[in-house]
């Protein structure tokens, strides 16, 4: 290649679309939710000079008519076969062309073959490293991600690159990497292996690119925004006075220990995603899902509705141990306990995990056609279900808990009227006005149910401090009047 040297680099950063884009179940909506923070974290780190720009295929179109100096796509496992298809393209060009990402770090062999280079882990240290070599006209091949893993004084994410109207969550932010937990289903313990699997900003860092974001709400992104306890209730204290509303993840026991998440609450959470997935102990010791086991999922759910909490539960169908029974089992307690949207999954043995390897071992991989690995079909061999019977079930739990009556039952678990209400509107609002959603998304709208869904996300209840260690014994709260917030 020609050294660039110091004249500044034309550079594109490109996330393809997921080929769920072209399947029966595609919910723009869903793909219209957050922007690619990947590629703007990366784009921090070209020079001011640079032309930088970001392409996001679920919300626009992808023109690949140009040549700049530099590609960088972003390979998920769902749209590597796209992605190598757009490599190829900018490679017969000419083009330097970099692939990363979690489908990258698995199969780095795979990807090598579309790319110039390629990057393992993230790239907060090796993409500086990168630049600075491709400049020379000396980049390496491969670009590990091991020791030093960091995020002390990154550069701000370049959020002008990111055209907020596009999406319903702009104000989406990560101030953590990885996971402490190491369950054996999970790609991300692959993408952080050789190096520190879970480390955070520093607050203050974190609170001033809180404070850089416009209006109210907010989405973490983190995997487990409570897995630090000393960073969490530091960031959430400093998070009291800046009037937010924002949903996070956490994991089973850390909402039950201490009184983390009621800090949480009180600097604004209103919804929260929790991966229960599966209500079957032996499940979850199989899959080293040990956070979960021995817990109380009704005190998970009664703390946080106690809380105010909405609850986002995920749930995993087809586990070694899952019968006939599983799917209606799962649907009525997710009913019961008051869920208020779920994400229903097959299980699916990702490239790179130790189930994946504990499953070719044994024979029971069925097909490596990637774009099949997307949660909703059945790539391996159940041990107790026939293939069809889980593809059946899984389709019929998610027709089950959105139908009218189940979100009105789910909704009358709670002790007031007005949660009933937040949990009927919340609920009915993001899955069955589908064409409504389509219609903004296509009319680029989508800024304009911000109020709304702020309006949603309000506190309805007023709960008494949780003291460290004390658990609520009931469920029915306070009532209060919604609070009411500005529109942005």
């Amino acid at each position: 290649m020609v050294a660039p040297g110091n004249r500044p680099l034309r550079v594109k950063l490109i996330l393809p679309a997921l080929t769920e884009a072209t399947s029966p179940y595609w919910r723009p909506i869903k793909y219209s939710l957050f922007p690619p923070l990947g590629l703007a974290t990366l784009a921090a780190y070209l020079r001011p000079d640079d032309q930088a720009e970001i392409v996001d295929e679920h919300v626009e179109p992808l023109s690949i008519d140009d040549e700049p100096d530099l590609v960088v796509i972003q390979v998920y496992i769902t749209n590597a076969y796209r992605a190598y298809g757009i490599a190829d393209h900018y490679r017969g060009k000419g083009v330097f062309v970099v692939l990363g990402g979690l489908h990258v770090t698995s199969l780095p062999e795979e990807a090598a073959a579309h790319a110039d280079a390629v990057f393992l882990g993230p790239g907060e240290q090796t993409f500086p490293q990168f630049l600075k070599d491709f400049r020379a006209g000396n980049p390496g091949r491969i670009y590990a991600s091991t020791e030093g893993r960091t995020l002390e004084r990154i550069p701000p994410i370049r959020r002008d690159l990111i055209r907020r109207r596009l999406y319903l969550v702009p104000n989406s932010i990560v101030v953590t990497r990885g996971c402490p937990q190491h369950c054996d289903f999970c790609y991300k313990d692959a993408f952080f292996e050789g190096g520190r699997s879970f480390y955070t900003q520093r607050v203050d860092d974190a609170l001033a690119e809180i404070a850089r974001l416009p209006g109210r709400h907010l989405y973490f992104l983190d995997d487990h925004l409570l897995g630090d306890r000393r960073f969490a209730q530091a960031l959430f204290d400093g998070m009291k006075g800046m009037r937010r509303l924002f949903q996070g993840a956490a994991t089973v026991d850390s909402i039950l220990r201490g009184d983390l998440i009621a800090r949480a609450a009180e600097a604004g959470l209103r919804s929260i995603f929790v991966g229960f997935e599966t209500l079957t102990p032996g499940n979850l010791a199989r899959h080293n899902k040990r956070q979960n086991l021995g817990r109380d999922y009704k005190a998970v759910t009664n703390r946080l509705h106690s809380l105010g909490i909405m609850i986002n539960g995920s749930f995993v169908f087809g586990m070694d141990d899952d019968g006939e029974d599983v799917f209606r089992r799962t649907v009525d307690w997710a009913i019961e306990h008051g869920i208020t949207t779920a994400t229903f999954h097959i299980q699916t043995p990702y490239p790179g995990t130790k189930l994946y390897g504990r499953m070719r071992s044994e024979g029971r991989i069925m097909t490596n056609d990637w774009d099949l690995y997307d949660t909703r079909n059945v790539v391996y061999k159940p041990a107790r279900l026939r293939p069809e019977a889980l593809k059946a079930g899984y389709d019929w739990a998610y027709k089950e808990f959105y139908t009218w009556g189940s979100i009105a039952r789910a909704s009358l678990r709670h002790g007031s009227l007005k949660h009933q209400i937040k949990h009927f509107f919340y609920a009915s609002g993001w899955k069955k006005f589908e064409p409504l959603w389509d219609l903004m998304i296509r009319a680029r709208q989508l800024r304009k149910v911000t109020p709304l869904l702020e309006g949603v996300l309000s506190r309805v209840t007023r709960q008494k401090r949780v003291n460290q260690g004390q658990m609520p014994q009931e469920e029915k709260p306070q009532l209060v009047t919604i609070e009411r917030f500005p529109k942005v």
